[in-house]
């Protein structure tokens, strides 16, 4: 087994991997793209509404309008995970993403339509239906990930998906800024260049198996299974292996399990609160205040904030491709109580320093190492992890579902986040960040006393683990020593 493990890759399994991830750049892609240009699109707005009606649009609506165009698309993909179980269940998880594929082109080719049709409505509409694609492929790529990739290397394949992310975020700030696309005459050609991936997923994807454990254990379709398996391993003896465990949990994943049912049973009550914690603390503890808003808190200070920004984009990408190398190494649980940990540290350097920097002002530059370290340690536990923990939490039954609620919390911390922080800023001032850092405690202390160590370990390990709070009987395995 050690020695197969060791062996190249199969070319199946790498190409499955890559091709699911390309949803994840476009989404990133969309995420980076929009603050550079954000002036030029708003003036667009305007110069329709001068066209429209002989007058300027307000400034108070313009700055609410602005505000809906970009959030939307996080309410989008709140909408979107709530299609998420019934489309893995029904069509496979390789098929979804091909069939959200498509909601990422219409939503690309509304908002670059948008300018041609004089309308900045379409731009609106175009990004809520990409937000729908971005709530359904951000659990859909993880769960599919986990599935096909071998326990050993679960983890990391899982971070690639948060890489792919990530350089879709620096794509889309490079793209955007006005040395670039981001300009009046070419945002619109800025707006649909996740066409590129998106038609590239089309050709590569449907050449790549269905997930096995799909396969088996949904649809009881065993040849088609293994026909995957030896694809995705390459090696016999490996595909009998992994077989042979799935079948042992066969009779207990049959029947599918309902949302209350989700919520209501005992063993899967400790999951659902490390989900929460985890995903609640990854967006709520001031990483999207860092990127939605850092080249605003440096442009007092710093002329060239816009490259600052950049800087905190690649860091955002640097550090997602140190957690890939670390997933299998450190384990979740370490990198999870260091990302959360520093997080903490960093909230209340910034705290400090806003307080501060107007008696010292030379110390603003720790403003941007705290904004740069805060990134790194989101980047290196929290952020990747918390997309793709709930599929390693649950058992086959309740993977769906867990992801759905997954994503569901994710998007809405991002959107929540988002919403609330300019005010927050305006009423609590630096003290703002005291929040963040209170909620980053509570996700580590929680993290702390709750989480076991998922690495290296198989699905159905992990959930018998969990099953031990219905009060069945578990092997005494020291090294887990996870709960206390």
């Amino acid at each position: 087994m050690e020695k197969t493990q060791r062996n190249v890759l199969p070319a199946a399994l790498l190409g499955s991997i890559l091709s699911a991830v390309l949803g994840s750049l476009q989404i990133g892609y969309h995420t980076g793209n929009v603050n550079a240009p954000a002036m030029v699109i708003q003036e667009f707005f305007n110069s329709t509404w001068r066209a429209r009606y002989n007058v300027s649009m307000p400034n108070q609506k313009l700055t609410l309008l602005w505000s809906v165009s970009v959030s939307i698309k996080d309410f989008g993909a709140l909408l979107g995970a709530l299609g998420f179980k019934y489309m893995v269940d029904s069509f496979g998880r390789r098929n979804s993403i091909l069939i959200a594929n498509g909601l990422s082109v219409l939503g690309a080719v509304l908002m670059s339509l948008s300018k041609v049709a004089k309308s900045f409505e379409v731009l609106i509409v175009g990004r809520l239906v990409f937000g729908v694609f971005c709530g359904l492929v951000m659990s859909m790529n993880p769960l599919y990930v986990q599935e096909v990739s071998p326990t050993n290397l679960r983890g990391a394949f899982a971070t690639l998906n948060q890489v792919a992310y990530t350089l879709g975020v620096l794509i889309g700030m490079v793209v955007g800024l006005e040395t670039a696309l981001g300009t009046w005459d070419q945002w619109d050609l800025m707006l649909c260049l996740s066409l590129i991936p998106a038609l590239l997923q089309y050709l590569l994807l449907p050449f790549c198996p269905e997930s096995p454990r799909y396969l088996l254990l949904t649809r009881g379709q065993e040849a088609k299974a293994e026909s995957a398996l030896l694809r995705l391993r390459g090696n016999p003896d490996m595909v009998r292996e992994e077989l042979e465990e799935m079948k042992e949990r066969e009779t207990d994943t049959k029947a599918s399990i309902s949302i209350q049912q989700f919520f209501t049973k005992a063993s899967y009550q400790q999951p659902i609160l490390l989900v929460v914690m985890i995903a609640l603390g990854s967006q709520l503890s001031g990483f999207n205040a860092m990127i939605n808003y850092s080249t605003k808190m440096f442009e007092d200070a710093f002329s060239e904030a816009k490259y600052l920004t950049l800087g905190v984009g690649a860091a955002n990408l640097t550090f997602s491709v140190v957690a890939f190398f670390l997933m299998e190494k450190a384990g979740r649980r370490k990198l999870l109580l260091t990302g959360f940990l520093i997080i903490l540290v960093c909230n209340l350097l910034l705290t400090i320093v806003d307080g501060v920097q107007t008696l010292v002002p030379e110390l603003q530059f720790l403003q941007v190492v705290a904004v740069f370290c805060l990134v790194a340690a989101y980047e290196l536990g929290p952020g990747p992890i918390s997309w793709f923990i709930a599929a390693e939490l649950f058992d086959q039954q309740a993977r769906p579902i867990a992801m759905a609620f997954t994503s569901m919390l994710n998007w809405g911390g991002k959107f929540l986040l988002a919403l609330i922080y300019p005010p927050l800023l305006d009423v609590l001032g630096g003290y703002v960040y005291l929040l963040f850092m209170a909620i980053a405690l509570v996700s580590l202390c929680v993290t702390w006393f709750r989480m076991p160590e998922t690495r290296g370990r198989s699905f159905d390990d992990i959930a018998e683990e969990f099953r031990g709070a219905e009060g069945i009987l578990m092997q005494n395995k020291s090294h887990f020593n996870t709960f206390k």
